[in-house]
């Protein structure tokens, strides 16, 4: 390797910048040419199939335990930081908000784990690499751009649980409290339990607007080349025609997120692997 003097590096720099617009451009031609595409049929599961799909997304994370712990480690540094930013930055009441949003934003989250899963039912050699052929799908556009929509979920809920704290807790509370007298006054006042439950309520929205939006919408965009309308159409009826099973596979994915975030976070470099993967094996069993 030689060192390459300024000019040589501002052109390289150059060039790559093009093929990446140019690469942008012809994901958004793309995403002109497949939307409206036909939507495949939606299968009936029981609960039974919610269970299934979590023991399978447990083996497809066991068959490839450190790559996926390796792939997910960020995970739980980013719940790490965001805490502390919380803790130090007068955001305490953005804690929890920020925690629960994982089940918002997990989906984007997990698409590299989608298609390792799409791998292993293939019989193909998969490594933690493989999580970023996605960037190759024909689709890659329409993920791209279903990824900024929840994102912008994620965003919104954090904006109406800092005005729920507002109007709820934080008149009552010094202009800097510590996390010992912020936890007294949620769980020991009036206006704290009108926070938690006005905070339940709305977040349970959110949460379940996230998963209509993209419990099928992420998976289906992997694996077939279909249109961004399409794959959203197709999410919410899936869940519209399975409403008991979407129930309890959103009221799981609730509790082990929870469970995950309680475990400092690093509970998370479990879960969210597991759940990535059981969510590729409820994709197939939901889809024709």
């Amino acid at each position: 390797m030689t060192i390459r003097n300024p000019i040589e590096w501002s052109g390289a720099q150059l060039v790559s910048a093009a093929h990446a617009a140019s690469a942008v451009g012809r994901s958004i031609d793309h995403m002109r040419d497949v939307a409206h595409s036909p939507a495949p049929a939606i299968r009936r599961i029981a609960a039974a199939d919610v269970w299934q799909s979590l023991r399978q997304g447990f083996a497809d994370f066991t068959a490839y335990r450190s790559d996926v712990i390796f792939l997910c480690a960020t995970y739980a540094i980013a719940g790490l930081v965001l805490a502390r930013l919380a803790f130090g930055s007068d955001l305490l009441p953005l804690v929890f908000p920020l925690a629960s949003g994982f089940a918002i934003i997990g989906p984007l989250a997990a698409v590299g784990l989608y298609e390792m899963s799409r791998r292993r039912e293939q019989g193909a050699e998969v490594g933690w690499a493989n999580a970023f052929d996605v960037l190759k799908a024909p689709a890659i556009g329409g993920i791209a751009a279903l990824g900024l929509l929840l994102i912008a979920v994620f965003l919104a809920w954090l904006a109406t649980a800092w005005a729920i704290f507002e109007f709820t807790l934080a008149p009552i509370l010094p202009r800097s409290p510590s996390p010992e007298i912020f936890a007294q006054a949620v769980f020991f006042t009036s206006q704290g339990q009108q926070m938690i439950l006005w905070g339940m309520g709305i977040g349970f929205l959110f949460a379940l607007l996230a998963m209509m939006v993209s419990v099928v919408s992420f998976p289906l965009l992997l694996d077939r080349d279909c249109g961004l309308d399409t794959a959203i159409g197709t999410s919410f009826r899936a869940v519209l025609a399975n409403p008991a099973p979407m129930a309890l596979w959103g009221l799981t994915v609730a509790a082990l997120l929870l469970a995950g975030s309680a475990l400092v976070f690093v509970g998370l470099m479990v879960v969210v692997p597991v759940l990535g993967h059981a969510t590729w094996h409820l994709y197939r069993k939901l889809i024709a």
